[in-house]
């Protein structure tokens, strides 16, 4: 039997909104996740950095962009044992400097993807999914790496239809 699991990684705090900044308790990505785990059975993984960026989206930004410039992988505060019992991987997560957070990178480059088939999704306020996926690649050899999902940070309270089109043309639902 196929098993899924989810691994996400989503930043509460200030955010930016189609132009404006707003103070939310659940990051954009987990929200999706939410939908997601209405529509399908998975086992989920929040990727946490050991020392967040500033909840200050402006000095949050900074400190991304500075690390992803610098190469760096920040220190997780865990990692799931094993994800040999998984086939697919649906990795979520916004959209930093045109790619995946860091803190993504660093949680990639723990395992080995070889056979796995991993689904991208970038929430966004209207830069896609930039990079994320040709970098994705970069960091999960021998996976299969399928078409990404793009959604608007602001409407993830209306994503659910696009999430399940996507989880069905994927063969999840």
């Amino acid at each position: 039997m196929s098993k899924t699991l989810i691994a996400f990684f989503s930043r509460a705090d200030e955010n930016y909104f189609g132009g404006a900044m707003r103070y939310v308790k659940v990051g954009n990505t987990e929200i999706v996740v939410g939908l997601m785990k209405e529509l399908i059975e998975a086992d989920t993984f929040k990727i946490e950095m050991k020392e967040p960026y500033s909840p200050v989206y402006m000095t949050c930004i900074e400190e991304a962009k500075k690390d992803l410039r610098e190469n760096k992988r920040p220190e997780l505060v865990s990692y799931p044992d094993s994800i040999d019992e998984y086939d697919t991987i649906i990795l979520a997560y916004p959209n930093y400097w045109g790619t995946m957070p860091c803190a993504v990178m660093t949680f990639l480059e723990k395992f080995d993807f070889s056979g796995k088939r991993i689904l991208p999704l970038c929430t966004n306020e209207g830069s896609g999914m930039g990079s994320s996926v040709s970098d994705l690649k970069k960091h999960t050899s021998g996976a299969e790496i399928t078409d990404g999902l793009s959604i608007t940070g602001s409407q993830v309270a209306e994503a659910k239809p696009k999430v399940e089109k996507w989880l069905k043309e994927n063969g999840i639902i």
